[in-house]
């Protein structure tokens, strides 16, 4: 079995940073087939042809463990940061089963939510260096942010609630910067944000004309919205979820459009935004 990655081990005085962009695997176990096997394949392959080299996954994605082993194995281990999260009751036997499947040792393990009780366990796999660092997963912000103020962590993972359309983890993401916590978001490329919501609830409504702002300067509300979040120095990486080759091509093509700074002071965009 291959060690965690000391390439993108930090120094224990500094802030752990892991890559800006990443894959999220929660769309990588289904369907649970041969041509799904090979459609995982080629999406993972393509996102690392494409630059990203941090994957995240869990054992709750079906066959994405298996998937992402499959891929990653055949990549020069030091490259690349790998996360994947405890299910069960013990924590231990978790992050074995999820190497296991893997085949490759991992990085980051993130606890989920409330499961405070495996943090113990998952700080000795820390400190005996079988792991390199320890997360909280959630859509809570709120409860991450009770996490952070009592628990030593390297990262946070935040589903939603820090985006173009939504701030309201901003508390959380100070909190982390002022204790020298990463954070990681996911969840940016919403409906709205896509412009497949069709709805006029008010956060659709807002999501056009923040779209029509960025028209003004070139920009995509998608790249808009994948290139806002680090804008905040605590956030260090952005997980986007795919499931083929051609949509994390897509949206590595956004994540290398460069945003212009005039974009981020313009007044109409400030108002809409906050």
């Amino acid at each position: 079995m291959a060690a965690p990655s000391h390439a993108l081990a930090p120094p224990s005085a500094s802030m752990f940073r892991p890559p800006r962009f990443g894959l999220g695997g929660s769309r990588l176990g289904e369907p649970p087939s041969p041509d799904g096997d090979a459609q995982a394949i080629a999406t993972i392959d393509a996102a690392y042809q494409a630059g990203i080299r941090f994957f995240d996954t869990s054992p709750a994605y079906g066959v994405a463990e298996q998937r992402l082993g499959t891929a990653l194995r055949r990549r020069p281990r030091g490259e690349f940061l790998l996360s994947t999260k405890v299910a069960g009751a013990d924590p231990r036997e978790s992050v074995q089963a999820s190497m296991d499947r893997l085949g490759l040792a991992v990085d980051l393990v993130f606890i989920r939510d409330q499961d405070e009780a495996a943090y113990p366990v998952l700080n000795e796999l820390r400190r005996d260096g079988v792991i390199k660092a320890i997360g909280v997963a959630s859509d809570d912000w709120r409860l991450l942010d009770r996490i952070v103020r009592d628990v030593e962590l390297d990262t946070v993972l935040l589903a939603g609630q820090y985006s173009l359309l939504d701030q309201s983890a901003t508390p959380l993401l100070d909190r982390c910067l002022a204790r020298g916590v990463s954070v990681i978001v996911s969840g940016v490329l919403t409906p709205q944000v896509l412009q497949t919501d069709q709805s006029s609830d008010p956060a659709t409504i807002r999501a056009r004309r923040i779209s029509a702002v960025c028209e003004r300067y070139g920009v995509s509300l998608p790249q808009a919205a994948l290139a806002f979040p680090t804008r905040h120095s605590a956030v260090t990486s952005v997980l986007i979820a795919a499931a083929s080759p051609a949509e994390i091509r897509a949206d590595a093509a956004l994540v290398r459009q460069p945003v212009p700074a005039t974009l981020w002071r313009d007044p109409d965009l400030l108002r809409l935004v906050s």
